[in-house]
């Protein structure tokens, strides 16, 4: 049985952040529409990184926002929305410490099936 969900997607990848609301999420509501589920933005070191802004420059698009982030956590009905980064840890343990509060809270965070 799964306890919970992390959906996550590159900060600096729009399409990864498209994914989730196009993929993730409904699969989510369709095959475990009980499970409460986070929505985590990774790789956020790279969004001041020189390289990854040229190249999301070249494809005229910008890293995912902070407020974007949250946006879509609102609209798909995830716990909460978190960033982190494995390079520098900054944010993993907020990841685990919400991964738990929606384990310990399952009820309030169920997901709907629409």
């Amino acid at each position: 049985m799964t306890d919970v969900f992390l959906i996550c997607f590159s900060v600096v990848n729009p399409a990864s952040f498209q994914n989730v609301k196009e993929e993730w999420v409904p699969a989510l509501k369709e095959y475990a529409p009980n499970v409460p589920f986070l929505l985590i933005g990774t790789l956020i070191d790279l969004r001041d990184d020189s390289r990854s802004l040229a190249r999301l420059n070249d494809m005229k698009e910008k890293p995912i926002c902070v407020e974007q982030g949250q946006k879509l956590s609102k609209e798909t009905g995830a716990c909460c929305y978190v960033e982190c980064s494995a390079l520098t840890q900054n944010g993993l343990k907020a990841v685990f410490d919400e991964a738990i509060i929606a384990i310990l809270t399952p009820k309030k965070h169920a997901v709907k099936k629409e």
